[in-house]
């Protein structure tokens, strides 16, 4: 039987997926999505597809049109470059926040991200001198450490205002895309990771201003490359 707590996860998965595709650039933009071959493409009925369009077009990915389908709207690169500007100004907060009330468990868990990022640069490495499938690899460890790293900071800074309107603002710019750019650039990936370094030195030292200085050029660097590469995709 199924419970409507799982018609709403079903419903976020398919928003979650769909999204993920449009900012990668696998759905392009004015691309016409059907309900009934997401339904078909999910194994799902119409009901939580519709609902899925509904919530990206809350978010404005998708404009509704006639006839059960939607319409993909790729953000545009101002709306990142301006996203990546709040979300800098947040996460320099949370970084803040975390230098003076982190704790030993959170600490460990960014040392143990600051070691997966270390391992996807010399999986990157491995890659160029011949070595195996180490891009994959690499941001697949990128990602799951920066998703450590960041979620850690922010349990840190304990404050729930600010991880809603965090949540918030991801859920229309994934914080992930970054590493489309990293993928493509080892010397951009290995000053990703120094820029985690520094952020997370400042914070064991307890040093709230230069975490927040840390993170908020950190995050101001991510979004001018998202930015930049959105900006050459419309191009």
């Amino acid at each position: 039987m199924t419970t409507q707590s799982d018609g709403y996860v079903l419903v976020d998965h398919i928003a979650a997926t769909l999204q993920a595709r449009v900012l990668r650039g696998e759905i392009p933009s004015g691309a016409r999505l059907r309900q009934e071959t997401l339904a078909a493409e999910f194994e799902v009925s119409r009901t939580p597809v519709r609902e899925a369009l509904r919530k990206l077009q809350a978010d404005g990915i998708v404009e509704l049109a006639p006839h059960r389908s939607a319409v993909v709207r790729m953000p545009t690169a101002r709306e990142i470059r301006e996203a990546y500007e709040v979300r800098a100004e947040l996460e320099g907060f949370g970084a803040e926040l975390a230098a003076e009330r982190i704790q030993e468990q959170q600490l460990a868990r960014l040392h143990e991200a600051a070691v997966l990022f270390r391992r996807s640069i010399d999986e990157l490495h491995e890659h160029r001198r011949g070595g195996g499938n180490g891009v994959p690899d690499a941001i697949e460890d990128w990602t799951h450490a920066n998703d450590v790293f960041h979620q850690s900071v922010l349990d840190a800074a304990g404050n729930d205002r600010l991880r809603r309107t965090l949540a918030d603002l991801h859920r229309t710019i994934p914080r992930d895309l970054t590493s489309i750019v990293l993928g493509e650039n080892a010397r951009l990936l290995e000053e990703n990771v120094e820029q985690h370094d520094a952020i997370l030195a400042a914070i064991e030292r307890l040093d709230r201003t230069g975490a927040r200085q840390a993170m908020v050029a950190h995050v101001r660097s991510a979004g001018a490359l998202v930015t930049l590469r959105f900006e050459q995709r419309s191009s």
